[in-house]
């Protein structure tokens, strides 16, 4: 079958299912659906449809990004717009099924919102709800949509015909498409992978490697479990378009063995793909050939970094290794190796199914696109969530994320996971970009984005973020090593009332040098939650160490 009789038979086979008059249930079986209830209650309309004899589709989906919503379950009947239902328990479960699915009666009272065609009155626009217009899905384009373990659910969605056009240009057009595209790396560090993607390619020898980096570490992290998880395809069309660009004949998908939901659903889709014609040797009946192998490791924050990664998966200990030469260059097994992870591979096929002008068309001159990030903290609405470049902390954290909980007033906002800057109020205006947030002491790192309210100790956070760190960290660079180690035992003593005046001034030095003399963004970074606190909440480290005192009553030996 060609892929064109395969796109044809998969957008008929959507057609046949938008006009049957079966009701369609969409129920959100992620990880975060899934530790919510969402498989009950997939048992539960199996059971209740049986009970009353009642003909359905039940589609299990990805996340929507309503995490906090969970379980969330979409219902779709002929003619009538998609309407989304969350929190839904087993007496919900039942009552949509009798009220909605049997007795047409949509429930507006227990709806969140609808989208589509045929509006159903009493039931807002869901796209245009506080916590839904600020967002662009590029990346998260199919999650919750489609059936993350049907290939044909993918392609009736343009899925592959992004795969399809890179094969019709050159590899070197496909690397100028993505260079055009502005597209940056979105494992943290922001460089241009059109950049990255041609020294890979001019990189002399025959056997080259593309990796994704799917080994998420940063607490909270969850972009891109919640894509492999729900959208699996977008990710491999991306691995494809990658390896055809850079001259890559083996692919490999580096992620942690606990996201067993996100490995399982890896491993159906190149099944999958195997089965028509999108892996092994001459793909598609072209010259290019390409196997993709699932890497399972170790949960080791430090393997998230690519020299790290590498060693990990050929039998070392992960650790970091100087650069240059960098793996674009002396990879795995010694071989030039691109690694993008998650996000960056998702937007690659959807840059390639839209065109390079269209993806630009979002975000800021230096910073296209959108990012996906997963908020949490001290916040209504947790959850994922993608806005284009550009949108600022306070539309993110007020209009999607509803604010802060229980009429505490915000205090801070961390970017970047746990080696972030904590940011302050006055920050709550500030464009996210990767600019903006370097500037500001912080980072656009993992896509976490944590707040705290004004129960919050800043000394404590810092010291939290930074014990994590210096557990984490590899040990193979003596100013990583020592350096995090001596940060955590004067922030120890300034939360324990042995605090010095001259600690502060201390911590900014350890800083500094870490950010200078470190190999890898983990040591770099490290002190940035330090030294955002310092210079954002300089007060509080005063009120600890001058007055022995904790404003915010959370290091116990200074809060009697």
């Amino acid at each position: 079958m060609t892929f064109e009789q395969m796109k044809s038979k998969a957008v008929a086979e959507r057609k046949a299912l938008e006009e049957s008059e079966k009701p369609r249930i969409y129920i959100g079986t992620g990880t975060c659906g899934r530790i919510s209830g969402a498989q009950e209650i997939l048992e539960g309309f199996n059971a209740e449809l049986a009970k009353q004899k009642v003909d359905a589709s039940i589609i299990e989906v990805g996340c929507t990004g309503c995490c906090h919503l969970e379980p969330v379950v979409d219902i779709v009947k002929k003619g009538r717009s998609r309407i989304r239902y969350g929190r839904v328990t087993p007496e919900i479960m039942a009552q949509l099924v009798t009220d909605y699915i049997v007795n047409d009666n949509p429930r507006p009272d227990l709806a969140l919102g609808s989208e589509g065609a045929g509006k159903i009155e009493g039931i807002p626009d869901l796209m245009k709800l506080p916590m839904f217009q600020p967002q662009v899905r590029i990346a998260l384009r199919n999650c919750g949509y489609i059936d993350p373990m049907y290939i044909e659910d993918y392609v009736a969605n343009g899925g592959y015909s992004g795969f399809v056009r890179a094969l019709g240009m050159t590899p070197e057009a496909v690397i100028e498409e993505v260079r055009k595209s502005g597209l940056r790396g979105r494992g943290g560090a922001g460089f241009p992978t059109g950049d990255k993607w041609r020294v890979c390619h001019d990189a002399p020898g025959n056997e080259k490697y593309i990796i994704c980096n799917a080994h998420e570490s940063d607490p909270g992290s969850l972009v891109g479990r919640a894509l492999l998880e729900g959208d699996p395809h977008s990710v491999l069309e991306g691995i494809l378009i990658g390896a055809y660009a850079v001259g890559a004949n083996q692919g490999d998908i580096y992620v942690r063995a606990e996201y067993e939901l996100a490995i399982a659903r890896i491993k159906a889709a190149l099944k999958q793909m195997g089965a028509n014609g999108l892996l092994g040797n001459n793909i598609l009946g072209s010259k290019f050939s390409l196997n993709i192998e699932v890497r399972e490791g170790a949960s080791d924050f430090i393997c998230g970094e690519e020299t790290a990664m590498i060693r990990a998966m050929e039998g070392e200990r992960g650790m970091s290794y100087p650069r240059p030469p960098y793996p674009a260059i002396s990879g795995l097994g010694g071989k030039p190796t691109v690694v993008n992870n998650v996000e960056t591979l998702s937007d690659v096929s959807a840059i390639f199914q839209k065109s390079a002008e269209w993806y630009t068309g979002y975000g800021t001159e230096q910073s296209h696109g959108t990012r996906t990030f997963a908020l949490g903290g001290s916040i209504m609405r947790p959850g994922l969530i993608e806005v284009p470049m550009n949108v600022t902390l306070r539309q993110i954290i007020y209009d999607i994320g509803g604010g802060v909980p229980d009429n505490h007033d915000f205090k801070a906002v961390q970017t970047g996971g746990p080696s972030g800057g904590w940011l302050p109020a006055s920050a709550l205006d500030l464009p996210v970009d990767y600019e903006n947030l370097v500037t500001a002491g912080s980072i656009m790192g993992s896509g976490c984005l944590t707040v705290a309210d004004s129960r919050a100790c800043m000394v404590d956070l810092a010291k939290n973020s930074v014990s994590f760190l210096e557990a984490e960290s590899c040990g193979v660079c003596v100013l990583c090593r020592e350096g995090t180690s001596q940060m955590l035992e004067i922030l120890t003593d300034i939360t324990e009332g042995r605090g010095k005046a001259e600690d502060m001034e201390l911590l900014v030095e350890l800083g500094e040098g870490l950010k200078i003399g470190s190999l890898c963004g983990l040591g770099k970074t490290a002190a940035n939650p330090v030294l955002t606190t310092l210079k954002y909440f300089r007060d509080e480290y005063e009120a600890h160490i001058n007055n022995k005192r904790c404003p915010a009553k959370v290091c116990q030996k200074l809060s009697s």
